[in-house]
């Protein structure tokens, strides 16, 4: 077995060597790059935008209002959660010397935008699955937009106090509390009402993605870098940078796929936690337009008519025909989604959902057909009958065959078609505000990753495996549909790496991190109920 390769001795932190590395250097054919690309985006926006709006008849201006105030929110949070999170996807690269700041922002950006662009949305609608049903249902009442401010507001002032503090905090963490905290309030506001609160099923299972990531990443990080020290006998890669040299170019190349896969990585999970915020708002403003795909086309649409009656058939087959007549079946699908509790009347009255919703379909023949005024009350049908499905499933219960499951998974699918999806614009509203905020905040968290998190300046290889993982990791949670905190996984990497080669770790850090790990749910919990009770007080 070949003999680990000797590091130098520590090196101490050089203030001076590290202010030169991070001050910005020109680099016009980047900026160029990126210009050219803001101006592209917004353009696409725009067109697309005012041919959505254009179909759309509204008393007043003040729809429109609201909706550019909560644009401008929305986007808000995601330019913030650029420069509290994409800045550890450029943090190895810059800190390593291997692209200059200004080049590794833009190049981030763009990669965010590739990751943004092909992201299918099942992590957005995975967080909105989180808020109370009764405000989904109700997104464009008062209720509805106090929640949106809220949890949306809270997000934006916690993760700007941490990023000002210089912590690698979690926006994926922040948005999660936000959320829990809009839902117990909501609750806790209509103790009478039945109305509820968090689905503590679904956000056990994000809270369990958002524990584990970081572990799989300090893990995996640092065998990967003692396995790589044990197969790779290149010395430069185990070398702290040297001033303003950029490393060897096997080196840096390593270093820019790293960049590159971790934006990108980071494009299609993170960048997805604002959108179904996004479509929340849209619905809520403008449903004519946004209520339902209208890009279905004629034939999927015979689908779903067709999934439709084979679901009303296979529902049939399981139904008492003793069951008692169901005077209301958006009211009792709501209370099963509510409580999680079968009744005698909850399979009934999904039944009824879904023959209700193919008679509709089936007369209207394409989504944009069904009426102004019917657009949203199809799409919450559509809405509860997707989520009773996926209850049911999860719970196995009723028990239906493996043959049935797959035909209404079939059809569950297409009712998510019709409702679970993301305007191209939105996804590039998104990118280049990810990009935008890549642009203005890395230098603290890059000053954190780089620094201080270990006793001893950060390899080549250290950066390489701490931003393999992550990007590994990342890309495996978007398949499952779970959000992850990029910038959790990347500074446990980098710790990770900092504790297999021997290398000490700067504890106060580490505490800090993990205090930001550990109160960034309950504080940001805490800010979006105290939002939310302001914001419900001022709507009605």
């Amino acid at each position: 077995m070949a003999d680990f390769v000797t590091l130098a001795p520590p090196l101490r932190p050089n203030p001076a060597l590290l202010e030169a590395k991070l001050k910005p250097r020109s680099s016009r054919r980047a900026f160029v790059l990126f210009a050219i690309a803001l101006i592209a985006g917004l353009s696409y926006i725009v067109f697309q935008v005012s041919r959505d709006l254009d179909a759309v008849k509204t008393a007043g201006s003040w729809p429109y209002m609201l909706l550019g105030l909560a644009l401008l929110i929305a986007l808000g949070f995601e330019f913030v959660n650029g420069f509290h999170d994409t800045a550890n996807a450029v943090a190895t690269v810059i800190y390593t010397n291997s692209l200059e700041p200004s080049t590794a922002v833009v190049l981030s950006g763009l990669c965010n935008l590739a990751g943004v662009l092909v992201s299918s949305g099942t992590v957005a609608y995975a967080i909105i699955t989180l808020l109370p049903v009764d405000l989904i249902l109700q997104v464009s009442s008062g209720a509805g937009f106090a929640m949106v401010f809220a949890l949306l507001i809270a997000a934006i002032l916690w993760n700007l106090g941490t990023w000002w503090l210089g912590l690698p905090a979690s926006s994926s963490h922040t948005m999660v509390g936000s959320i829990i905290g809009v839902g117990i309030a909501n609750q806790l506001l209509n103790p009478q009402t039945g109305t509820s609160g968090v689905d503590w099923d679904q956000a056990k299972k994000v809270l369990e993605s958002l524990l584990i990531s970081p572990v799989v990443g300090f893990t995996l990080a640092g065998l990967l870098l003692l396995l790589s020290k044990w197969l790779l006998r290149y010395p430069s890669l185990y070398e702290a940078p040297k001033d303003n040299e950029p490393p060897p170019f096997p080196v840096r190349a390593l270093m820019v796929l790293t960049c590159t896969g971790v934006s990108f990585s980071h494009g299609q999970n993170d960048g997805q936690k604002g959108m179904g915020l996004i479509m929340l708002i849209l619905i809520g403003t403008v449903p004519t337009a946004y209520a339902l795909n209208h890009a279905v086309s004629p034939t999927e649409v015979q689908d779903f008519i067709a999934a439709s009656e084979r679901a009303v058939h296979i529902m049939d087959q399981h139904i008492d025909p003793a069951a008692p007549v169901i005077a209301n079946s958006r009211a009792q699908v709501t209370d099963y989604i509510r409580s999680k509790q079968l009744t005698a009347t909850t399979l009934p009255a999904v039944r009824n959902l879904v023959d209700t919703l193919d008679r509709q379909v089936s007369h209207y023949r394409e989504y944009k057909a069904v009426p102004d005024q019917d657009q949203a009350n199809v799409r919450n049908d559509m809405y509860l009958a997707s989520e009773a499905l996926r209850l049911m499933e999860r719970a196995n219960n009723p028990s239906f065959s493996a043959d049935e499951w797959a035909a209404l998974d079939n059809y569950k699918s297409k009712v998510d078609k019709a409702t679970k999806y993301i305007p191209d614009w939105v996804k590039v509203a998104v990118a280049l505000a990810l990009g935008l905020g890549t642009m203005v905040g890395w230098k603290r968290i890059v000053i954190t990753v780089g620094e201080k998190i270990g006793k001893e300046h950060l390899t080549y290889a250290q950066g390489a495996a701490a931003g393999l993982v992550a990007m590994g990791t990342i890309l495996g949670a978007t398949a499952f549909g779970l959000p992850v905190s990029t910038t959790h996984i990347l500074s446990s990497g980098v710790a990770g790496t900092m504790a297999a080669n021997g290398s000490g770790l700067r504890f106060k850090t580490i505490r800090n991190i993990a205090a930001g790990w550990i109160f960034t749910l309950p504080a940001a919990a805490l800010l979006s109920a105290l939002l939310y009770w302001g914001f419900r007080a001022i709507s009605k």
